[in-house]
């Protein structure tokens, strides 16, 4: 039999044992796995038991795995006693005539089989892969803001309002709410993969559907089901770095990837800025749409593999099945689902609204990122009002004003990646094999909650007068920017520390506000729920602790 090559998917590979190799294997695998690894908790990402440290067994074994450190003190408890001790208990075990557990020895698990671990893959292949999975987030990030700048044509083809034309962008988001309740829990029990292999032929349609629409009616339905089949890469591509990383280095691998839920809606104005100024025909936006899908579509077919340890374990036992003859061998994953129709559905559509009606501080930072993420296409309207209708530019170069948002959130990965999270690693490598606690997560949102509270006001403030320089509100973009990329990667790195998945859900709001209440009104108001939050990091620092320990969710419990 051929070995699997380290650093490389299985799935990448050819490997067709003969059935005595097979059973050579499950011999070894019996014999070298402990009684509490036959368990299907030990290789459920999402369920299984903690460590000493706090990390699941995936993690800690990623970093024995990358750094060579075998049997070396990171595989110790930090004090050396709980070690001594459960070696003690173990060897003690036998003369006490306790019943030994009996392993099972065709369940498939990680044990002899490292190599399938996605930890354990070559450092410059998790990060192909991670940066794929960004660029389909910014693809679908895209497609929500990419008509924005073309709303007067829409307006002016179908005879509608402004507050239907503003529709097209809300609608669209709107589907960011209901896609997740599907995707995120069918990624876990189904791959990563085929989710992207399922949504994107229909995502691509949809966008076929806009250019054709032969009325408004058509035309808001959709980008409503559009909405919903985007809202995969935002949920599943999480799941997809959470798969890839061990906490050591997932956050320079989420500062990056936080990028891509307002680097989407920041570059689309800028392209339908420039169609509407040469007079292109509106429904052109949405052929564009199409044919950078189709791209992303071809990319991650044939380069994206699976991630999720659970099933690639449950296609190792597939494999094994078929080339052996031999059914017996099954992974975690094919035990059966038990609780019927009812069963299934808390584990998948009620599931998000089971934890947020659970989770108090899931809820904090979940309505947080909400409004965060709805201040990023409120300022679709502001950016227009405030730079032509105050300082005369044209929608081409009003579309060019969004780069300072990604300008804001480029500098605030460049803090992130070379100061708090160096900051944090040092932390990571001096506490093993003890948890970090996760709130140490959300010490940049310190700095950034008030920065993105006073960036609302000093927009607001500057911006509604032609005789400041254009700069100002310019610059207090860049800020605002910053602050969103922060409360966007402390929110994602709290929740996967705490919970070990990605759940959080985008919410949308309505994008007239700033003609009901002016450039100052509307400012100030979003400025003050920002104020709101800034003191949510301090509390949950002092008291996360105390408040995990109540969680009926939350894996990692110090």
């Amino acid at each position: 039999m051929s070995a699997p090559q380290p650093g490389v998917p299985l799935v990448a590979q050819s490997i067709v044992p003969p059935r005595a190799a097979a059973e050579a294997e499950s011999s070894a695998t019996t014999s070298s796995a402990a009684p509490s690894d036959s368990t299907p908790q030990h290789m459920h990402r999402s369920s299984s038991h903690s460590t000493h440290s706090g990390e699941t067994l995936a993690d800690r074994d990623a970093v024995d795995l990358e750094k060579g450190d075998k049997g070396g003190k990171d595989s110790q408890p930090a004090d050396g006693k709980e070690g001594g001790k459960a070696q003690e208990d173990e060897k003690a075990a036998p003369s006490k005539g306790a019943p030994q557990q009996e392993e099972d020895p065709f369940l498939v698990t990680l044990k002899g089989r490292e190599s399938l671990n996605p930890h354990t893959w070559k450092v410059w292949y998790r990060w192909s892969i991670t940066a794929l999975a960004g660029v389909l987030v910014l693809n679908a990030t895209f497609a929500s803001s990419a008509p924005s700048n073309l709303i007067a044509s829409i307006i002016t083809e179908f005879g509608v309002s402004q507050e239907v034309g503003v529709l097209l962008i809300s609608i669209f988001v709107a589907g960011y709410c209901l896609g997740p309740l599907l995707w995120g829990p069918l990624s876990e029990r189904y791959g990563r993969r085929l989710i992207f292999v399922i949504v994107w032929l229909p995502y691509m349609g949809f966008q076929i559907g806009c250019a054709l629409a032969p009325n408004i009616g058509a035309l808001i339905v959709f980008r409503f089901l559009g909405g919903c089949f985007a809202s995969a890469p935002l949920t599943v591509s999480g799941g997809v770095i959470a798969d890839l990383w061990d906490a050591d280095r997932r956050g320079d691998a989420l500062a990056i990837f936080a990028l891509m839920p307002f680097a989407g809606p920041a570059l689309a104005p800028i392209v339908s800025g420039f169609m509407q100024v040469t007079g292109t025909a509106w429904y052109w936006i949405f052929w564009v749409l199409l044919a950078f899908a189709g791209l992303c579509g071809i990319l991650f077919f044939f380069l994206l593999p699976e991630t999720y340890v659970p099933y690639i374990l449950h296609l190792e036992a597939k494999r094994l099945r078929k080339e052996t003859g031999d059914n017996r061998w099954h992974a975690p994953l094919d035990a059966p689902v038990t609780g019927g129709l009812k069963g299934t559905l808390e584990r998948t559509i009620f599931k998000p609204f089971v934890m947020l009606g659970q989770e108090p501080m899931l809820a904090v930072i979940t309505l947080y990122m909400s409004l965060v993420y709805g201040v990023v296409y409120l300022l679709f309207e502001a950016i227009p009002i405030v730079f032509e209708g105050r300082h005369g530019l044209n929608p081409g170069e009003s579309g060019l004003i969004f780069l300072a948002l990604l300008t804001g959130g480029v500098v605030g990965v460049a803090g992130y990646v070379f100061y708090f999270n160096r900051k944090y690693m040092a932390m990571h490598r001096a506490l093993r094999p003890k948890m970090v606690p996760p709130e140490e997560r959300l010490k940049p949102l310190l700095y950034a909650g008030p920065l993105f509270a006073m960036s609302f006001f000093w927009f607001g403030w500057t911006g509604a007068y032609s005789s400041i320089s254009i700069w100002s509100p310019i610059l207090s973009i860049v800020v605002l920017g910053a602050g969103v990329l922060y409360v966007f990667l402390t929110g994602f790195n709290y929740m996967i520390d705490c919970y070990l998945v990605n759940a959080a859900s985008a919410l949308s709001v309505n994008t007239v506000m700033y003609d009901r209440l002016g450039i100052q009104g509307a400012c100030s108001l979003l400025g003050g729920l920002a104020i709101l939050f800034v003191p949510v990091p301090w509390v949950l620092i002092k008291y996360g602790k105390r408040i995990r320990g109540w969680s009926k969710n939350a894996l990692v419990l110090d």
